[in-house]
């Protein structure tokens, strides 16, 4: 697989319009959350795009493969922390459907990714 930049990785991109979409939706989420679950969601929504960067800026496959095994793990860390907001009432099912979806696209393609490098 010839070797793109980091920001012409279609995983990365769409990594990105995740991490605004959980920002934006967290903007609502109780005050008292600033601290914790919102600032959970924020940072693990934020890891992933980033460790697809890291990786693909490191001089290997294997590497690479190890961050968008990160990235991957902070993308399920991201819907975990989503669902649990939906379980505290914080974000309703309108809202958090289609960021799991979007969860799911990012994932499928650090998926594609990794087995390219393979």
């Amino acid at each position: 697989m010839e070797r793109q930049r980091y920001r012409d990785l279609i995983a990365w991109q769409k990594a990105i319009v995740l991490v605004g979409e959980v920002y934006r939706v967290t903007k609502g989420w109780p005050r008292e959350e600033v601290f914790g679950l919102t600032n959970q969601a924020r940072c693990s929504a934020v890891s992933v795009p980033a460790n697809i960067a890291e990786g693909q800026g490191r001089t290997g496959a294997k590497e690479f493969l190890h961050h968008l095994s990160i990235a991957n793990g902070s993308l399920c860390e991201t819907e975990t922390h989503l669902l649990i907001g939906q379980q505290l009432g914080y974000i309703e099912d309108p809202t958090l459907t289609p960021l799991l979806e979007q969860s799911t696209e990012v994932g499928r393609l650090i998926h594609g990714l990794m087995r390219s490098l393979r």
